[in-house]
């Protein structure tokens, strides 16, 4: 059970960052433009496969794909954030996720993989070639894995701060396993970006043509 304290930051962390994502720009674009539309709510079902598609030794350790970063590739960060809240709000609906468990839900498997994979994405637009394979391999392929990586790891250490479960637990029946997962993470969403940026690259919000294509 997660403290009442942790629930509070938690559910402020998550206030924040969709307060911060919220942009009238964005959505304007969102209402006007059907492959959008379409977008969102097709990574929101993909997200509701992927994430009831897991494993798990302990509860609340559960080992799943996320999917976030090529959702943030081809949506970008904002319209991500909404998509995978859609898909936790069904999730809900449904009684596969609990009401106690949402606001980590939101953090760690949503925000955090969200905003570091458009962290890593603008890093690699900045300082790396701007090529096709670079998109591919950095933006998609690594940064999914990284971030499998990394949410295995925050989940970790956040049940072990509340005190629920001990750090060889942790170690020998979660995080270990990161080194097996982080694999399959980074080749789904990397099939999933190249598919699109070679049949539908305008579906690709991240993916500009003129940078990638013509270097």
């Amino acid at each position: 059970m997660i403290p009442l304290t942790s629930q509070l930051l938690l559910w402020l962390i998550v206030a924040f960052s969709y307060a911060f994502s919220m942009n009238k720009q964005t959505y304007m674009a969102l209402f006007i433009t059907p492959y959008r539309q379409v977008g969102v709510l097709a990574c929101s079902l993909v997200f509701i496969v992927l994430w009831q598609i897991k494993a798990g030794i302990l509860p609340g350790l559960d080992l799943h794909i996320l999917g976030l970063t090529a959702a943030t590739l081809i949506l970008g960060w904002r319209l991500c954030l909404l998509s995978a809240m859609l898909s936790s709000l069904i999730l809900l609906a449904f009684n596969l996720l609990s009401v106690s468990q949402l606001a980590l839900h939101l953090v760690l498997t949503v925000i955090v993989p969200t905003l570091l994979s458009y962290t890593l994405f603008l890093l690699s637009y900045q300082f790396l070639a701007r090529h096709f394979f670079v998109y591919i391999f950095v933006c998609a392929f690594f940064s999914a894995g990284i971030i499998a990586c990394i949410k295995i790891t925050l989940t970790a250490v956040f049940y072990f701060s509340i005190g629920q479960y001990d750090w060889n637990q942790l170690a020998d029946n979660y995080v270990y396993i990161s080194a097996i997962i982080w694999f399959p993470e980074a080749m789904l969403n990397a099939m999933a970006i190249t598919l699109l940026i070679t049949y539908r690259p305008y579906w690709v919000k991240t993916f500009y043509d003129k940078d990638y294509l013509d270097s």
